[in-house]
């Protein structure tokens, strides 16, 4: 998969780098400590078009990621479709929750289970991120 950065000199006068630090206002961690990769994350009603949200005024990558999580994603599923370093992702998603346009859930796995993961869901999580 390739990095969101290649393709890019910074010494390229035709060519604008956003950097992340940019995006996120200057933050470089995340505030809320809940986020994980595998946390799900979706639009809420009040994030609908006529529910009062001017997404002109919101930067492109909340747009975009209000966009992509009006079905349930992932954080890790938001990053790679979003092409953004996942500790980016999480501000940015953190923002919205604090909008109240996202909301955020433990995968239903580990709601079920008490909070525990099994074994078996840990690894496959790590395979998959062997993967990207």
């Amino acid at each position: 998969m390739k990095h969101w950065t290649e393709g890019f000199d910074d010494d390229d006068a035709g060519e604008s780098l956003v950097r992340p630090y940019t995006i996120t206002g200057g933050r470089t961690a995340p505030e809320r400590d809940d986020l994980t990769l595998i946390t799900l994350v979706a639009t809420t009603s009040a994030a609908l078009p006529g529910n009062g949200r001017d997404r002109r005024k919101m930067q492109p990558e909340h747009r975009a990621i209000v966009a992509l999580c009006e079905r349930p994603l992932a954080v890790a599923e938001v990053a790679a479709a979003l092409n953004l370093p996942v500790s980016v992702t999480k501000i940015l998603i953190g923002d919205l929750i604090e909008s109240g346009q996202l909301r955020a859930r433990p995968p239903l796995a580990f709601a079920q289970a008490g909070g525990t993961p099994e074994l078996a869901i840990l690894r496959a999580v790590r395979d998959g991120l062997r993967k990207l």
